[in-house]
């Protein structure tokens, strides 16, 4: 019998805090998603100012990256590198801008921000993955 860590209420929160802290430290008005490892949404935040479509392309980025156990950059850069036949793939988020949240070697979920740059989106994720990251 194999065993993993899941992610809790507390570390949702933590992880959840430490992106919103990064977000607001640089006045980004951002959408900031948190997916298991299944990609199932814990949690959600829409700071005051995020398009409404940001929502949905954070949670989007964030079920990408949890299920790709990946940054979801790299979807965009084979895209962009000619693998075009990679957008048949049904996953929606294929931008920067999340990266799994990885515990004991394992990924347990990943975060997924959207509202402003795709670098600046991932920045805010990795710190909220981070947070948690062992």
């Amino acid at each position: 019998m194999q065993t993993k860590p899941l992610l809790g209420l507390a570390e949702a929160n933590q992880i959840m805090e430490a992106a919103q802290a990064e977000a607001q430290k640089h006045g980004w008005n951002v959408a900031i998603a948190l997916v298991d490892d299944g990609g199932h949404l814990l949690a959600f935040t829409r700071l005051d100012g995020a398009s409404p479509a940001s929502a949905y392309i954070a949670i989007e980025k964030a079920r990408t990256s949890a299920l790709g156990r990946r940054e979801s950059k790299a979807y965009e850069d084979m895209i962009n590198g000619g693998r075009t036949a990679f957008l048949s793939v049904p996953l929606q988020g294929t931008l920067e801008g999340a990266v799994p949240v990885v515990v004991d070697g394992q990924v347990v979920g990943a975060v997924g921000v959207s509202g402003v740059k795709s670098e600046q989106d991932a920045q805010v994720a990795r710190m909220g993955a981070q947070s948690v990251a062992t």
